[in-house]
């Protein structure tokens, strides 16, 4: 995964964000080997909605479990969770099955 370290994207507060299977990193920060990881499967995930659709899906997926979870709603979206569950493991997308995300839902 390319990595491209740089001061403005992400916001302050933030060590990284994926923007179309590129992870752009706060200049200065140390990126794991786990967040790669959790970034390559959010890659994987936007291979399989073309992109568009894990963004589009991601927004209203939030939306909806906003008045449930408030703060906490970014976790309990399916595509963070699969990610989140599996960053620790360096083999995960070897054996990652498609649309795995949907069990997280």
């Amino acid at each position: 995964m390319k990595i491209i370290y740089n001061s403005i994207i992400p916001l302050k507060g933030f060590i990284a964000i994926n923007l179309f299977g590129l992870l752009f990193a706060r200049k200065g920060t140390a990126i794991s080997g786990q967040i790669v990881n959790h970034e390559s499967i959010h890659t994987a995930q936007m291979k399989e909605l073309l992109y568009v659709f894990f963004y589009l899906f991601y927004v209203a997926e939030w939306i909806v479990r906003l008045p449930k979870y408030r703060g906490r709603a970014y976790e309990n979206i399916s595509l963070e969770r699969e990610a989140y569950v599996n960053m620790y493991n360096r083999d995960y997308l070897k054996e990652r099955r498609p649309y795995a995300w949907i069990r997280y839902l």
